[in-house]
């Protein structure tokens, strides 16, 4: 006959009553098949936070095994969807009975694409760290995907700075000359006599989340970056050839921006987007003249949504 082994949980109370918000694990490592929209199932090895509240003030404890199988069986057996998701905060609430009516999980990965370079036609893959995030409160669902995309940003008066200095050393050069052909002033400026300054620019960061709307079955991963991307113009590149960096270049020319400047393109381009029901971005500048960051953070505005 085996022995039987004492379960503290369910046979002892709480030394000290009272109800918990949350209880559960974090950094759980595991392989997930991740569905998103365009793109094929791929896996990802995923961090994951799984916790529900304790509602019952003499329990002692939650189950955090159950929590965990019903993990493994995502991980082993289904693919994370927006219904999966839905299914597995349902099954931990359902396997804690009468502890627990609130659940959350936190599912942290790097999501890897295929992009193109900007002339060439080359390729190579570009991480994301992503986040998907469900909450099941009293029966409201609440889904949020939120990612980073990493762009290149050059200072407007910086370059107003430098088309000034580049300006000065051409009459310096050329103001005794009565007049100064074209190609003698274009061989000049192919030197760096000619062009003698130069505006700084900065990796730069775009924070984002969003809440996902009932539409959603797969996780719009590739939409949001693309349209985080377009709309920023000058993102960072995989596989780089001369003639993808001198378009790279010509975009950060084209494309000056102080943080306020990028922050309120990406604010344009998500309140034209009626995928989301509501943003929060943050926009992080990494100086390279500062030895702080330049930030700006926006929402949609929403009274019950996102606060700054």
């Amino acid at each position: 006959m085996p022995t039987l082994m004492p379960d503290i949980a369910n046979h002892t109370t709480a030394q000290t009553e009272g109800t918990l918000d949350w209880v559960g694990m974090s950094n759980i490592e595991m392989p997930i098949m991740v569905a998103s929209q365009g793109q094929s199932e791929r896996m990802v090895s995923a961090y994951v936070d799984a916790f529900v509240n304790l509602k019952e003030p003499k329990a002692k404890g939650i189950h955090m095994s159950r929590l965990y199988l019903l993990l493994d069986e995502l991980s082993n057996s289904d693919v994370l969807t927006h219904q999966s998701l839905v299914t597995l905060l349902d099954g931990f609430i359902s396997s804690h009975e009468e502890l627990s009516d609130n659940a959350k999980v936190k599912f942290s990965f790097d999501y890897h694409l295929r992009r193109k370079s900007l002339i060439s036609g080359k390729q190579g893959w570009k991480a994301y760290p992503v986040t998907i995030t469900g909450r099941l409160n009293k029966g409201k669902l609440d889904i949020e995907l939120s990612l980073d995309v990493r762009y290149s940003s050059t200072c407007p008066c910086s370059a107003a700075l430098a088309r000034q200095l580049i300006q000065k050393a051409f009459k310096d050069k050329f103001s005794n000359e009565a007049s100064v052909d074209l190609e003698t002033v274009h061989e000049w400026l192919g030197t760096t006599e000619g062009v003698v300054a130069t505006p700084h620019s900065q990796r730069s960061v775009a924070e984002i989340k969003v809440k996902l709307n009932s539409s959603t079955t797969e996780f719009p991963i590739t939409e949001l970056v693309d349209l985080i991307e377009n709309s920023l113009k000058t993102p960072v590149q995989a596989a780089v050839k001369r003639e993808d960096e001198q378009e790279f270049a010509r975009l950060n020319g084209q494309n000056l921006m102080f943080c306020e400047d990028a922050a309120r393109r990406l604010q344009h381009t998500m309140n034209a987007s009626t995928q989301f029901d509501d943003f929060w971005l943050r926009i992080n500048h990494l100086e390279s003249l500062h030895a702080h960051d330049a930030v700006s953070v926006t929402t949609k505005g929403l009274v019950d949504g996102y606060q700054a």
